[in-house]
């Protein structure tokens, strides 16, 4: 990561202290005899120059010219990545020093001590020799971002109960469902837009509205403690996450319903200065619990990295991502809402001069019930169980040329070839995905005993084989990306309701997927052409693309892209939530009107996706076409920011304008006879309009 801000640690406060009175109590050097008028006197040496405020000692000035660094010793060989490394995902190896242990660094410190004191002997601390050995440095990186949308007629005009659509119409929207009204009847006339033979000044009317709009917002920071050249900790902060604006104002609050058979939360009473939302004049602190559904912060991830010279190892809460993202994706995009996190110990090693390597990954994905309690709390909790545990192993093999040689080798006109294979390995014995409270429903709930939580386990026998293809082809401006990825499995059961009933239904994992990327580049790569197409295997015997019901046989099929991965503004968005059971074809075309070498740039882009379903089955309409989707979008990044160096990042100011229309299908309608039954109840033509979006996007990268 860019270094975008330092802080020097110091250990602590009495440090300092005793480091003052350390210099403080230090005596006078001796005087230098005057030497003989015949002696030959040595020419002195220059002086070093005065350390200016601010700067600690052993440090040049910021406009100070450097000094020539010494000729690079010949390399010998060694197995390790090249140190700006890039490969494909949270195995990446950028930083790992070839150094690989303190030696170097204790001989480098100690040479910055007086040579005077070092011949004498003298055991004080120097000013030198403090700083040197004690300067870990805090790198702060990140974005803060607030988005505003609007979504117009995202129901499509469907007649549906909430619960049985794509997305539900606006609460305000009065609208009758079979024999059901829902929304409020609370306006006018003139507010509620479908006419009257009544009063129209009487507010007992539906209400109409097809729109919905709002804002949220964002703060994220990226630490990075460096602890040496060889070592660091990383982790992700959350502020304010996804906040929308508004929703937490004054004299709103909830608490825990008492109801065991609800498990919800109740509005308490308001107060006497905010009686109504009427007299809402600032706004709140989220609380999770009272206010809202999260805290203010949110810690995401934490983990660290050490560097060897056999390989890296990494440990702790860390970012996953693996080729285009469909199926393990770190969800650090600036737009990004959903991202893969993993209790992972992994170590990566490779063979520098073939740009080859080598990961292997223990991850911790889900251990079941633990001794955690509220009543009792522990200092360190343990899991309750092995059998229930969810293990998950990966091993990856791949190849990614450091982007340095990339760079070079594509400008000498040579073909660049990366690509690897991901595999993952699954599998549980036991497990309690029970829903209800410990004591009545034996539910793996916080707080539980043990005695409880192991009534409710069911036998699951899973194991699943996921093997991800990776490639990348590149050559001059253009660029050909594909991921491949297939769930084989099995599990004996997935009952969650009746533990010990001995269901033993056999289920088998058979999904598909496939993501491809092209992409010319074209007048000082101002211009970029670019085709996507991707497939997701669908499911025949599930009535929906979200539903997990299994109608027919016991194979499940369908597969699901990873919510980040995102190819438009509102079918696979938002309607479809990602890419799942369906196949789609999208051209797209950018350009950058305005780019100079400081970062700042104006342009934009458009695209047209054209969707259709892989199993028909699985659409309302029962037809495979879903709709086509035209997207636009024009935007504009400042010159000021500390990553503008590099074209290929996103620094400073950013700003985006988007706009986005669906246009649906035989795939998203009715049936005839849901269609003869909407005529009949609702009264209106059982036609569907199209969906409209707009967005604008304001951020700050650093």
């Amino acid at each position: 990561m860019p270094k975008y801000f330092r802080v020097s640690l110091l250990t602590s406060a009495p440090a300092l202290l005793a480091l003052a009175s350390l210099a403080a109590a230090q005596p006078a050097p001796p005087e230098t005899p005057p030497a003989a008028p015949d002696a030959e006197a040595p020419a002195p040496a220059p002086a070093p120059p005065a350390a200016e405020p601010g700067i600690p000692p052993g440090e040049a000035p910021p406009d100070a010219a450097p000094e020539p660094a010494p000729a690079p010793a010949e390399e010998p060989a060694e197995v390790g990545p090249a140190p700006d490394a890039e490969p494909p995902g949270s195995f990446g190896v950028s930083g790992w020093s070839a150094q690989g242990s303190d030696t170097h660094e204790d001989e480098k410190h100690a040479s910055k001590a007086p040579e005077a004191a070092r011949e004498a002997g003298d055991d004080q601390v120097f000013a030198e020799d403090w700083w040197a050995h004690t300067r870990p440095m805090l790198e702060i990186g990140g974005y803060f971002r607030v988005r505003a949308e609007l979504f117009h007629k995202f129901s499509l005009d469907r007649f549906d109960t909430p619960t049985e659509t794509f997305w539900p119409r606006p609460a305000d929207d009065g609208y009758f469902s079979g024999v059901e009204q829902y929304g409020p009847s609370l306006c006018t006339e003139d507010e509620s837009g479908r006419g009257s033979n009544d009063d129209p000044d009487e507010a007992t009317k539906p209400c109409g509205n097809h729109t919905q709009s709002g804002a949220n917002m964002r703060f994220r920071i990226t630490p990075q403690l460096l602890v040496s050249d060889n070592l660091r900790v990383i982790s992700q902060i959350d502020m304010l996450d996804n906040l929308v604006l508004g929703s937490t104002p004054e004299g709103y609050s909830n608490s825990p319903s008492g109801d065991e058979a609800d498990g919800g939360y109740q509005v308490n009473p308001r107060g006497g200065y905010t009686p109504t939302s009427l007299d809402s004049r600032t706004q709140a602190p989220p609380s999770e619990g009272k206010n809202s559904t999260s805290d203010s912060i949110v810690v995401k991830r934490a983990w660290a990295e050490y560097s060897t010279p056999m390989g890296q190892l990494k440990f702790g809460r860390m970012p996953s991502h693996w080729g285009l993202g469909i199926f393990q994706n770190a969800g650090d995009g600036y737009d990004d809402d959903y991202q893969s996190t993993v209790d992972r110990l992994a170590f990566v090693t490779g063979l520098k001069a073939y740009d080859v390597y080598f990961a292997g990954a223990w991850d911790f994905a889900a251990e079941g019930p633990t001794s955690a309690s509220f009543s009792s709390p522990q200092e360190q909790p343990y899991d309750l169980a092995q059998l229930d545990d969810l293990d998950q192993y990966v091993v990856a093999v791949f190849r990614k040329k450091s982007p340095a040689l990339e760079r070079l080798d594509l400008a000498k006109g040579k073909l660049v070839l990366n690509g690897g294979i991901y595999f993952m390995y699954q599998q549980q014995l036991l497990a309690n995905d029970r829903a209800g409270t410990c004591d009545e429903d034996y539910a793996a709930a916080l707080d539980c005993e043990a005695g409880d939580a192991s009534r409710g386990y069911n036998r699951r026998g899973a194991r699943m084989f996921i093997p991800d293809v990776w490639l990348q082809l590149k050559y001059k401006k253009f660029r050909f990306e594909a991921e491949a990825i297939t769930i084989q499995g099995k599990a004996d059961s997935l009952e969650t309701l009746d533990p010990g009933a001995g269901r033993n239904e056999n289920w088998r994992y058979r999904q598909y997927g496939v993501a491809t990327e092209i992409e010319q580049k074209l007048v000082e790569d101002k211009l970029r052409l670019g085709f996507d197409f991707g497939w997701a295997s669908g499911d025949e015997d599930v009535a929906s693309f979200g539903s997990q019901q299994q109608l027919g046989d016991s194979t499940i099929s369908t597969y699901r892209f990873h919510p980040s991965y995102r190819i438009d503004l509102i079918l696979h968005r938002h309607l479809l939530e990602r890419v799942q059971g369906t196949y789609y074809f999208r051209p797209n075309v950018e350009y950058d009107f305005i780019r100079d070498s400081r970062g700042q740039k104006l342009g934009g882009g458009v695209a047209a996706i054209w969707t259709r379903a892989d199993e028909f089955m699985q659409t309302p309409g029962h037809e495979r076409d879903l709709g086509v989707e035209l997207n636009a979008s024009l935007y504009f990044q400042s010159k000021d920011g500390a990553l503008n160096d590099d074209p290929n990042q996103m620094g400073g100011f950013y700003s985006m304008l988007q706009y986005g229309v669906f246009f649906p299908m035989g795939g998203m309608g009715y049936l005839s006879q849901e269609a003869r039954d909407v005529q009949d109840q609702a009264r209106v033509q059982a036609d569907l309009s199209s969906a409209q979006t707009l967005r604008l996007y304001l951020g700050v990268m650093f």
